[in-house]
């Protein structure tokens, strides 16, 4: 397909409704039609425009001067969990590593060169940022990142880098050569520990979870802080649980799989 054709099929008034609702953030949770349009850079006739037909559709609302998203918003996320199987066979494994851990679990998935969570049990909060499902956080400075990296293609580790490796902690590792290093680490150890890379204090771990055909599909992370446990109790202790439960996660989906194959497949006489 050339670049021509690329721009013909490109829906330049979708992007624009989605830059609308994203700019509804905890900065601006209630933005006046000036602030909205400040936030995307789009003219405000527009953005009035854009807010009238979400506002009709039911997913923003007006008092006064100033705009909100509803719940129906909530039906988009809901839509990504339904059509993603893996999401809901995962639940039960987080939670029984969060029980067994007593620190928070978390499914991470690549986005460009962020991680986004897309299921969490949160025993405690332990970031002075919020996570909940959704949240993104840059991948070259946590372990889930580290993990979904380590097994991408080179053009993922190449986007990460140039994406520029910023310092957000005492320890995040900010030059390429150290980068590729820590990525040639997880491919050996298979699993990835990260310390005060994303805030200072923060200590977490991440293994893949395969997919059936064998690929990583996502990354399954463990969380704490520094004071709580060290590294070399993490590697001993808390990786191998882990990695039991990214392996059960793995083998829930192989079944799902082989028995909806199973029910796909014709057969004969009344069954």
């Amino acid at each position: 397909m050339t670049g021509e054709e690329n721009e013909r099929d490109y829906v330049q008034s979708i992007e624009r409704g989605f830059a609308v609702l994203l700019a509804f953030d905890a900065d601006r949770p209630n933005p006046t039609l000036a602030e909205v349009a400040a936030a995307t850079g789009l003219s405000r006739p527009a953005v009035r425009r854009i807010l009238l037909t979400l506002q009709r559709l039911g997913y923003v609302a007006a008092t006064g001067s100033r705009w909100t998203l509803t719940p129906r918003v909530l039906t988009i996320g809901q839509h990504y969990a339904a059509t993603h199987t893996f999401v809901e066979t995962a639940q039960p494994h987080l939670l029984r590593l969060a029980e067994a851990t007593q620190e928070s679990a978390s499914l991470a998935e690549l986005d460009g060169t962020d991680v986004v969570y897309v299921a969490r049990v949160q025993v405690r909060r332990i970031l002075s940022i919020q996570i909940d499902v959704g949240s993104r956080v840059p991948a070259h400075a946590t372990s889930m990142g580290r993990v979904l990296t380590a097994w991408a293609d080179a053009s993922v580790v190449d986007a990460v880098i140039a994406g520029g490796l910023r310092r957000l902690a005492a320890h995040t590792i900010t030059d390429a050569t150290g980068f590729r290093d820590a990525l040639h680490k997880v491919r050996q150890d298979g699993y990835a520990v990260v310390e005060s890379e994303l805030e200072d204090g923060l200590l977490s771990a991440s293994v893949p979870v395969h997919a059936p055909d064998g690929g990583v599909l996502a990354a399954l992370a463990y969380s704490t802080t520094v004071g709580r446990t060290s590294t070399d109790q993490i590697v001993t202790k808390i990786v191998p649980l882990m990695q039991e439960a990214a392996a059960a996660i793995s083998a829930d989906l192989r079944l799902l799989r082989g028995s909806r194959q199973l029910d796909a497949t014709p057969r004969d006489g009344f069954f």
